[in-house]
């Protein structure tokens, strides 16, 4: 017996590191899913890796109405329901000052990070009442518990998902859907990469060393790792857990 036989799950941001862990994690035990991203080519080689019985994609820009709408649709019409959702696409803008920030980028972050997971939600949540409902799991950060000089776009979306959860939390408990956050630190991901070498280009080695001296466990997290607790969160093992944090980051805000 699986942990999710019989669930079926939607994941955004499903080809990018922790997505895809995810999917991989989820799918082992029993879980069909839908992974939803952008970008369609890394969507089709995941897919297939993971097995068309298992497993299939739609393309999507989650800041849209329509990609959210066509995303649940696709669910239920490929896999008949929706119990577990999770918000997992976002993207980290640029390393600037705040008087200096482009606007222009700040309302993109906003627009995935922000009003992609309102419109998940949104849509989703209906096909999970249908379902008696599920287990919601929004990929939040560290940066959605603490501040952080030159990010301030990230962590304003970080810190709004934190509340978009517990209002939907206390909403929508009592009809059985769950919402939580997880809150990764330092992972060996894409992302990272990109605010190493954003923070200082050329030198993101020098910057990941300073992220890691940062860390108790000194090192990075890997995907895996952050898949695991998502795993736990849209389990039935998960099922008094509602309305929280869960960091996942070797000590990082433990100071």
């Amino acid at each position: 017996m699986g942990r999710l036989d019989g669930k079926v799950a939607i994941i955004t941001g499903g080809s990018g590191g922790i997505g895809a862990a995810a999917a991989r994690r989820f799918i082992a035990e029993g879980c069909k899913v839908l992974l939803v991203d952008i970008n369609e080519g890394a969507l089709q080689q995941l897919a297939a890796e993971l097995g068309s019985e298992q497993a299939d994609y739609f393309v999507a820009d989650v800041s849209t109405p329509e990609g959210n709408r066509g995303m649940v649709q696709k669910a239920i019409e490929r896999f008949g329901k929706v119990n577990v959702f999770l918000a997992n696409a976002g993207i980290e803008g640029v390393v600037k000052p705040l008087p200096e920030y482009p606007l222009e980028t700040f309302d993109r972050v906003i627009a995935i990070n922000v009003r992609g997971v309102f419109l998940g939600l949104q849509n989703v949540i209906p096909a999970m009442l249908q379902a008696g409902g599920g287990s919601i799991i929004i990929t939040s950060s560290v940066a959605g518990l603490v501040g952080s000089p030159g990010f301030s776009a990230y962590v304003t979306s970080k810190h709004a998902v934190i509340g978009m959860m517990r209002s939907a939390a206390l909403e929508f408990g009592s009809a059985g859907i769950r919402v939580n956050t997880v809150n990764p630190g330092p992972i060996e991901t894409r992302m990272m990469r990109s605010i190493e070498e954003m923070a200082a280009p050329g030198a993101g080695d020098q910057v990941k060393q300073g992220f890691v001296a940062q860390v108790p466990l000194k090192r990075y997290g890997y995907p895996e790792e952050v898949a695991q607790l998502m795993l736990f969160l849209a389990s039935d093992e998960s099922s008094y857990i509602n309305g929280n944090t869960y960091v996942i980051d070797g000590g990082f805000t433990a100071a």
